[in-house]
């Protein structure tokens, strides 16, 4: 029996949506157990963890201005 190409495609695609579904299914498990492995906490805390880019970095120099601003308003 001979496959054409769209089949072994498709087949593909189907056993990739599988794979997936079970990756996630293994990972909401894990989550709802309260398992604590190394690379979930690992995963919260990338996650939580404000990014130091320059945009950052100006958008916190902008805030602090802000506030000083506000205080020197409220104190007059």
């Amino acid at each position: 029996m001979e496959l054409n190409s769209p089949a072994i495609g498709l087949l593909i695609i189907i056993l990739l949506i599988i794979g997936a579904n079970f990756v996630m299914y293994a990972i909401a498990r894990g989550a709802a157990k309260g398992g604590n492995s190394r690379w979930m906490s690992a995963l919260k805390d990338s996650l939580n963890r404000p990014m130091n880019t320059p945009a950052h970095k100006s958008m916190d120099e902008l805030r602090k201005r802000v506030e000083e601003l506000e205080k020197e308003k409220n104190g007059e």
